[in-house]
């Protein structure tokens, strides 16, 4: 049996450049981090030390991965995740907080984002271990359920900590920690007196200010193996995150199953939704409600943003086409 894994295309949107004015100095500072990419641009008019920037910003992120990445085996994350008991467990205040409004999104999104899920991504090969050599049965899904709910999580903050209901819950924060890594990058970079720049970790964006007067300019991706851009969106100080299953996916017997997992079926979604882009203020949230649409599919994820008065771009395919739709809240940002 052959299975073909298909990485997560560094990012999922483009960003465009253009010319800055007489005064003004575009900066750019890329690298790795998180198992993706980062790219910054920001505009000055006084001098920078760049160098001195870039080593903040890696600084933070390593501090950041030593936190919530499920793929350092000495990360925070990964201790509590190893820790089979249901007292509490101390915790950083960052590491507590951003649990703390990933259990919020899974409330509203009754249940559709849950960061307990790990279990069932590990299971399908999506996690930090192999990709299985079969599909998992029924039962070995079924079994990985048991130990998965985000209701089985507590966080408290004085001092901080987590709690388990279930000894087995294990954490995996890939759908919120490359948002809040963004939302970090952006308050370091205005604490350095940078008020126009633009971040993306991942394909998750934050903008701030402006870019020679205008809006910064962002590409969302078209589901296609050519990376064409399907829409031009309009950012200022605004936030965007893309959750997609065309590019991340395996194939067994020509089946392909997306990398997604819906917690309340244990498998891969099976749905037409292939991209959403969620704008938000923070770009922790957009990428935690990103991922909670992205699970429920195209018309419960339309009824979902609705509801919440979401700013949301969706792609659906459609036989040997793709259509998309947006709320209202959107469509304001898809021109200057």
């Amino acid at each position: 049996m052959m299975l073909k894994n298909f990485l997560l295309f560094i990012s999922l949107i483009f960003i465009f450049s253009c010319t800055t004015s007489v005064n003004e100095t575009l900066y750019s500072i890329s690298g790795i981090t998180m198992g993706t990419t980062y790219s910054i641009k920001f505009i000055t008019e006084k001098p920078i030390n760049n160098n001195n920037i870039k080593a903040k910003i890696d600084t933070l992120l390593e501090h950041l991965n030593m936190q919530m990445s499920t793929y350092i085996p000495t990360s925070e994350l990964s201790e509590f995740n190893n820790y089979k008991d249901t007292t509490w467990f101390s915790v950083s205040e960052e590491l507590a907080f951003v649990i703390e409004n990933a259990l919020q999104v899974s409330k509203i999104s009754k249940g559709k984002f849950d960061i307990t899920i790990g279990p069932l991504v590990n299971l399908w090969g999506f996690g930090p271990g192999n990709i299985p050599l079969l599909i998992p049965s029924e039962k070995e899904i079924e079994k990985a359920r048991k130990n998965i709910g985000y209701n089985k999580l507590s966080v408290r903050f004085s001092p901080p900590a987590l709690k388990k209901a279930n000894p087995k819950i294990y954490c995996d924060l890939s759908a919120i920690a490359k948002g809040y890594a963004v939302d970090l990058v952006s308050e370091l970079l205005y604490s350095e007196g940078i008020k126009n720049y633009l971040v993306e970790i991942g394909g998750e964006v934050r903008s701030s200010g402006k870019k020679s007067g205008k809006s910064w300019r962002v590409g969302i991706s078209a589901p296609n193996q050519t990376h064409t851009v399907q829409e031009v969106v309009y950012l200022t100080n605004l936030a965007m995150a893309t959750s997609g299953s065309y590019w991340n996916y395996f194939e067994e017997n020509g089946k392909r199953y997306s990398h997604t997992i819906d917690p309340h079926t244990g498998k891969p979604i099976t749905h037409k939704l292939v991209s959403v882009s969620v704008v938000d203020s923070a770009c922790m949230m957009a990428d935690a409600l990103a991922t909670a649409i992205d699970v429920m599919g195209p018309k419960e994820g339309l009824e979902f943003a609705k509801r919440y008065n979401l700013s949301v771009y969706l792609i659906v395919k459609e036989k040997n086409t793709y259509k998309t739709i947006y709320t209202p809240q959107f469509s304001s940002l898809m021109k200057e």
